[in-house]
Formats: C-alpha cells, sequence, structure tokens
C-alpha cells in the first residue's frame, strides 16, 4: 500500500524528531532497510548520530516507528470510508480499494513499504515485522467486518479474495506485469463483493 508523501520543502522547518522520520522514509524507501546506516540518515536529516538515538534507542526502534506511521494511514483510510459513506458497508469497501488504487503510481518506482520490509526481515521477533504483522491482522479484521455489514455470505472468505487482489496489486505494479492495474483492481473487486451477496432474506452461509 502506498506509503505517506514526502514533503522536501518543509524539511527544514520540521521538528528534530519529525525531521529524522522524514529522512529514514525516504532513505528506506529508496535504498533498503539495511543498506541504509543511522549515520545517513543523520546526514539526511541535518542531524547527528546522537541526536536520532535521543528519539529512538536503536535503528530497528526507528524502523518500527515509521512503519508505525505507514500503518496509520491506511487504518485512517478505514475510518476516512466509514465516515464518507455511512451505513453503506459495500461503498466503504470499494473505498478501502479505491485508496490502494490511486497509490499504486507510488508503489511503481518505490514499492510497498510492507512487502519491501517484509523481505528484507525474515526475524518475524524484529519489532518491525511485529508492527507489520498487527497491522495486516487488524485491516483483516476490519474488512471482515465490513463484508458482514455489507451481508455477504461467508465474510472471512470475501474478506481473503479481496485481499489476495490488493496485495497482488501492488506486486504487479511494482514488477510492472499488468497495465491498468487500478481499473482492474476496482472492476474485480466490486465482482468479488458482487458475487458473494446475499440477496434478502436468502440464508447466509458462513466460514468452517
Amino acid at each position: 500500500m502506498a506509503s505517506t508523501a514526502r514533503r522536501p520543502s518543509r524539511v527544514a522547518k520540521l521538528p528534530p524528531r519529525e525531521r529524522i522520520l522524514d529522512a529514514a522514509e525516504e532513505l528506506f524507501q529508496s535504498e533498503g532497510i539495511l543498506r541504509v546506516g543511522v549515520q545517513a540518515i543523520a546526514e539526511k536529516a541535518e542531524t547527528t548520530k546522537m541526536a536520532i538515538y535521543r528519539h529512538f534507542e536503536t535503528k530497528d526502534a526507528l524502523v518500527a516507528e515509521w512503519l508505525r506511521i505507514v500503518a496509520a494511514d491506511y487504518q485512517a483510510a478505514f475510518d476516512r470510508v466509514e465516515t464518507e459513506h455511512p451505513g453503506c458497508p459495500r461503498e466503504q469497501i470499494l473505498g478501502v480499494a479505491r485508496f490502494i488504487a490511486e497509490g499504486l503510481p507510488t508503489l511503481s518506482h518505490r514499492g510497498c513499504p510492507f512487502i519491501n520490509s517484509l523481505a528484507e526481515l525474515p526475524d518475524r521477533s524484529h519489532p518491525a515485522r511485529q508492527v507489520i504483522e498487527r497491522h495486516k491482522a487488524r485491516q483483516t479484521r476490519r474488512l471482515v467486518g465490513l463484508c458482514t455489514e455489507a451481508g455477504l455470505d461467508d465474510p472471512e472468505q470475501v474478506a481473503a479474495e479481496i485481499t489476495f487482489v490488493l496485495e497482488g496489486a501492488q506486486v504487479s505494479t511494482q514488477n510492472g506485469s499488468i497495465d491498468r492495474v487500478g481499473d482492474r483492481l476496482m472492476t474485480i473487486v466490486a465482482a468479488i463483493v458482487d458475487r458473494h451477496h446475499s440477496p434478502a432474506g436468502a440464508p447466509r452461509r458462513t466460514g468452517g
């Protein structure tokens, strides 16, 4: 999913902690977590390593905090579609898919920060990886909830299908294998939702 936008014109005006996070985001996204050292982040943020360690105990803690911020953007997307489409869970589901679709152009050259980070952090005990896993679990729960509210049969299955499409669209965008990914993503998600819609009064299946 799309990363938070950089604000290079504001970097000098940001408070020290935010400037460090801003610099870390750009470097982690463009060069990868493992290749970027604390010294490089300090130089990018126009500060010192000592200053970084005053705000973040370790580099791992800095990586985890960056990913918490990215995850918060995704959770905010769920909040936003609920506000924009109150009482309309189908439109909320499509709104989440649209949020992903609109962020795909950024992924085409930087890649998904979660996918990239997971590839670099195979140790499941790493604090940053734990941030990603908790975020993905919460995202799945919220999507299942929307599918349930929409009256879709087997909400867990529907959420799984939609998640596979959302994740696959991001990878396909990153590797350039499919064209018009955003449009295709929206068409597929709408088709999944409509296929699992139970007519009024019809019994709903449950997972298991």
